[in-house]
This record gives C-alpha cells, sequence and structure tokens, in this order.
C-alpha cells in the first residue's frame, strides 16, 4: 500500500524537499538583493574624486582681501606675519 515508504522515510524526503526549497528562494533573494546594490551604484564601482589640498592661511587670508573683509595695509601686515 506505501510501497515500502515508512513514516522515516516520509520525513526525510519532505524534510529534503523543504531544505531544497528553501535554500532556491534564499539564493534568489540574494540575487535579487545583489542585483538591486549593482544597480543603485550605477553600475560600476565608486571611485572617489581625489581631494582638494587643505586650505592655508594665507589662503584664506587672500580670499577675506578679495571680499574686502580686509584692506590691502591689514592684509599685508597679516601676510608678513604668517611668513615669518
Amino acid at each position: 500500500m506505501w510501497h515500502g515508504m515508512d513514516g522515516w522515510s516520509w520525513g526525510w524526503t519532505w524534510g529534503v524537499g523543504m531544505v531544497h526549497g528553501l535554500l532556491w528562494w534564499v539564493f534568489v533573494i540574494l540575487g535579487i538583493v545583489l542585483l538591486l546594490r549593482l544597480l543603485g551604484r550605477g553600475g560600476g564601482a565608486s571611485v572617489t574624486p581625489p581631494s582638494a589640498p587643505p586650505e592655508t592661511a594665507l589662503d584664506i587670508l587672500k580670499k577675506r582681501y578679495a571680499r574686502g573683509e580686509i584692506d590691502k595695509a591689514e592684509f599685508e601686515e597679516k601676510r608678513r606675519d604668517l611668513q615669518g
């Protein structure tokens, strides 16, 4: 009637089938997540642009003079102080 399949055999067959099905869905979901991440990045490796060198005190002083925050005499005085 059961063709040799007792209770343990059925349990084993169902267990393997469920694990196989679960692994299948895990791989499908992981594939979708990886695909979305790749598409979200623009499809290529992210490259950071080279950073500009840090701004020096003399650069800041020049900008202040250019904006008119300080006059020429103050600029020259502070420039001499900075250059030592």
